[in-house]
Order: C-alpha cells, then sequence, then structure tokens
C-alpha cells in the first residue's frame, strides 16, 4: 500500500479519533479533563504531522539521506524537548488536567492502533476469500 495514502486516512482517523475523544470527555470527565483532552489531542496531530514533514525532507523518494543523520537526530531532539516543554508549561500552569491530557496524546497512538486492525482485517478478509 502506497504511503500517501496510508498517510491521508491516518490524518483522517486523528481528527476522528479526537472528536470521539473529547466528545466523550465531555459527557463523562469534568471540563479541565475536557479541555487537557482536546490540548493533547491537537498537540500531538500537530506533532506527528512537523515529524512527517521532517521525515519527508530527510530522505528522498527513493529512501536515501538527503541531509546528515546528524542534523535529522538533532531536530527530532529538539522536537521533543518542545513538546515536552508546552506539555510542562500546560501542567505547571494548571491550565489543563494531567489525566486529559494523557487521553489526548493518545490520539496518534489510537489511530495508528485502529488502522493497523482495519489493513490486518482486509488482508484476511481477502486471503479468505
Amino acid at each position: 500500500m502506497d504511503w500517501e495514502i496510508i498517510y491521508e486516512e491516518l490524518k483522517v482517523n486523528n481528527w476522528i479519533t479526537l472528536l470521539i475523544l473529547s466528545s466523550t470527555s465531555y459527557f463523562l470527565l469534568s471540563p479541565s479533563q475536557t479541555l487537557g483532552t482536546i490540548t493533547g489531542g491537537l498537540i500531538v496531530i500537530a506533532n506527528f504531522r512537523v515529524f512527517q514533514h521532517a521525515i519527508r525532507k530527510a530522505f528522498s523518494p527513493d529512501g536515501l539521506f538527503k541531509s546528515s543523520r546528524t542534523s535529522i537526530i538533532l531536530r527530532y531532539y529538539i522536537r521533543l524537548l518542545v513538546l515536552g516543554i508546552i506539555i510542562f508549561i500546560l501542567i505547571w500552569k494548571g491550565w489543563v488536567d494531567p489525566v486529559g491530557l494523557a487521553i489526548g496524546l493518545s490520539t496518534v497512538v489510537i489511530s495508528i492502533f485502529t488502522l493497523g486492525i482495519r489493513m490486518a482485517m482486509k488482508i484476511f478478509a481477502g486471503e479468505a476469500s
């Protein structure tokens, strides 16, 4: 399967997952936890997009490095540091609830997991036919 198709499906899944998590959080959790869920989801979706852009920029279509490995690793750690600082400030200032934030930050993981299950089911259904 082509990465472009998978990535587009994953982007849609991210937003659907965030919608489901935030809607469920709205009815079951406190307002600060709901805000944490929404904020965490937005942060992790943005982080995933930045990471995907960095990977595309680092490699040619043939899979060869366009830039040095050191710069790729350095950008990776800078991105993680910025993400950590943002999460620290959000929790330290008390703007969001840590539980809600953790739920929101799991948005991309849930999307990848469900995409993997759906792809496995398609493969299994194709082999069973």
